[in-house]
């Protein structure tokens, strides 16, 4: 069974990679799992909130609204990496 806040911390990571780069066809295709396994999870709902040192999110689980948390530093790492390297992390575009 998938842990609730490792899907979720999973989640937030890529989608702040997302969100930075739009354009990044293998980070939306890593968002999109996540997504997906959050929907197993009967996870909806779902908003992030932010400030300088966490992020804050909040979900529906069933009938119940629950509230998380995670620093910044660590869902923010893997973008730091991919800005530090870009060279390690080029986009390559589907193929139509």
């Amino acid at each position: 069974m998938k842990s609730v806040q490792d899907t979720l911390y999973n989640w937030l990571t890529i989608k702040v990679v997302c969100d930075s780069r739009p354009d990044d066809t293998a980070a939306r295709d890593t968002l999109h799992l996540f997504e997906e396994m959050l929907a197993d999870l009967n996870l909806s709902n779902i908003e992030v909130t932010t400030d300088v040192v966490m992020y804050y999110v909040s979900y529906q689980q069933g009938d119940e609204t629950k509230k998380t948390r995670f620093p910044r530093e660590l869902i923010e790492v893997m973008l730091q990496q991919i800005n530090q390297e870009p060279e390690k992390y080029e986009n390559y575009p589907i193929e139509e």
